[in-house]
């Protein structure tokens, strides 16, 4: 079975539902999902929150948090998995923020940095840091991978 198909049987099984919210991948994970027939019975929505305005919109993150820790951050991702469950009538959410390039890394956040949270269905959010490598779609296409078999280990 693929990775999506096992996520399936999970959140079919528990009666979860899927809120994502992006901002590097620009909903390429909402994207694979979708690509799954029926996924509809278990993905309620996906958010692209590409600008630091969207994220506060759209999710209530805090602008200060932003401008003290930076879109790209622990504190962000946090934020933005937390703002898509109280947005949206889900158990589960996954959020992803980070620099896929070629331009905008920095010394202490280089190109290929991405920050992923997952909101579980107790209540607790998860949060991990990832450095990918190569051009900008290797680096969007390792952070889906990556945040959808981060996901299918939080729920197994």
């Amino acid at each position: 079975m693929s990775l999506l198909e096992d996520l399936a049987q999970i959140c079919l099984h528990q009666h979860y539902k899927l809120v994502t919210v992006e901002s590097c991948t620009g909903g390429l994970v909402a994207a694979a999902i979708t690509s799954l027939a029926g996924s509809s019975q278990w993905f309620e929505r996906g958010y692209v929150t590409y600008s630091n305005e969207a994220k506060h919109q759209d999710l209530g993150v805090p602008l200060e948090l932003i401008e003290q820790y930076g879109a790209v951050s622990r504190e962000v991702a946090y934020a933005m998995a937390s703002g898509a469950k109280e947005k949206a009538p889900a158990q589960l959410s996954l959020a992803i923020t980070g620099i896929a390039g070629p331009e905008g890394g920095s010394t202490d956040k280089p190109v290929g940095t991405v920050w992923f949270a997952w909101g579980l269905a107790d209540g607790s959010i998860q949060t991990e840091k990832a450095l990918f490598t190569g051009d900008r779609q290797s680096v969007r296409t390792q952070a889906v991978n990556f945040s959808l078999s981060r996901l299918l280990n939080h729920l197994n």
